[in-house]
């Protein structure tokens, strides 16, 4: 009996970025909704839209790179966390909404936000305006996540684990639980199990990169927080165990957090994201540790972000009811997500084959396959695995991204002065 194919991966390299939706980022990646296998994809047609707050439908629009800034879209920090959330699935900053989302809010949401983010110093991008919401990258603006999702596989139904930020959404893809947290400022350090435990109670290894500073994972995963330093390095450290092939069996990437940084939060620059993930891929590419590799590309939650999909109901962690009264009873919006392998097909659309979709704690189930450890929480122990992608019985030797150009922004914009406050 030949062995499965998740038997033949020793490394998961999971890279998580910040605060973008699929739509925005990935949405016009096949435009005629179909992928070149034959796979549906839920992309975007062109006609989508968000009332403004007079009733006047918004489209989506393409951005294009004669226009000022355009890395820098959607021109302030869109709007994160739960209420926000609700706002733009349900039209109501309501703690409970109820019924099926219509995803109609982030016109209005945006406005809102704007009103406020305009009395922040640096906080919003000259001429940005409500609309600009709705601005949507094409495979030419972004050709090194195009070309990876492309070139491999893309998940297009891929959810965030909560319909909130940044914080709650990274616990779920190390303890697949939130422990009932939705804001990033009520919890920075969470007791949960990890991950990462339960890999070196198994006798695997892990290990935690942060770009150029040490990692913040360190910091709000309690039952690490004491891990031997080598388990966590820097950028280069990565670079280093993968030619040595000595690279961990599950390692999870940190981007350049700050503002001139690299994680592609809004309203950071998105070519410089574009730069790490090409470093990234060229990194694993042909190392001694490429065919043995799973990398898996995704993003911690949407940022307020338009995506036109309205995310399903989800089994909650555990039967507590969590912070505002949330349930975690549904997942938060779509996110980008690509998988990479050399056993994976070129212009794979991936999706789960069950009713429930991916979401991060996906990575923990596929994870947890591969090496026979318990679930962490009911969230995981019912999470689809994706292991199913390596469809191919040979190593794939070409490169798909090979003559891709790394796209480059023309400087930060300038910002308005802060608005005073009567």
């Amino acid at each position: 009996m030949n062995p499965s194919p998740l038997q033949g991966i020793d490394h998961f390299v999971v890279v998580m970025l910040e605060n973008r939706s699929f739509d925005h980022m990935l949405g016009f990646l096949y435009p005629e909704k179909t992928g070149p296998r034959g796979q549906p994809f839920e992309g975007l047609t062109g006609s989508e839209s968000n009332p403004d707050s007079r009733s006047k439908q918004t489209k989506v629009f393409k951005i294009l790179p004669k226009d000022p800034h355009p890395y820098f879209m959607p021109g302030a920090n869109a709007g994160e966390g739960y209420l926000n959330t609700n706002a733009e699935l349900f039209g109501s900053r309501v703690q409970n909404p109820t019924g099926t989302p219509a995803n109609q809010g982030f016109v209005t949401n945006f406005a809102y936000t704007l009103n406020w983010e305009s009395g922040q110093k640096d906080a919003v991008m000259k001429g940005t305006t409500p609309a600009k919401i709705m601005g949507m990258y094409t495979p030419e603006m972004l050709p090194v996540l195009s070309g990876l999702a492309k070139g491999y596989a893309v998940c297009d139904q891929w959810f965030s684990s909560a319909p909130t930020e940044t914080f709650p959404n990274r616990a779920f893809v190390a303890m697949a639980t939130s422990q009932g947290f939705v804001s990033d400022k009520s919890r920075s350090l969470f007791n949960a199990p990890s991950i990462f435990t339960s890999l070196a109670k198994a006798g695997q290894s892990w290990a935690i990169y942060g770009y150029n500073a040490p990692p913040l994972t360190r910091g709000s995963v309690a039952d690490i927080a004491s891990a031997p330093a080598a388990n966590f390095g820097e950028f280069p450290d990565f670079q280093q165990a993968v030619k040595q092939g000595s690279l961990a069996n599950y390692v999870f990437l940190e981007p350049e957090w700050s503002s001139q940084g690299n994680s592609q939060h809004p309203n950071y620059d998105v070519a410089l994201g574009e730069q790490f993930l090409h470093d990234v891929y060229y990194t694993l590419l042909g190392s001694p540790v490429w065919n043995k590799t799973l990398l898996i590309i995704t993003y911690d939650e949407h940022g307020g972000c338009y995506d036109h999909v309205a995310p399903p109901a989800a089994v909650a962690p555990d039967d507590s009811t969590g912070e505002l009264g949330f349930d975690f009873k549904r997942f938060g919006l779509r996110v980008p997500t690509v998988l990479v392998s050399p056993f994976i097909a070129a212009g794979s659309v991936h999706r789960a084959t069950g009713s429930t979709p991916f979401d991060h704690t996906s990575i923990l189930s596929t994870v947890e396959k591969r090496y026979g450890l318990a679930a962490l929480t009911a969230r995981d122990k019912v999470a689809p695995t994706f292991d199913d992608v390596l469809t191919l019985g040979q190593a794939r030797g070409d490169d798909p991204l090979k003559g891709v150009s790394v796209p480059a922004s023309k400087g930060a914009p300038k910002k308005p002065a802060a608005r005073k406050r009567r």
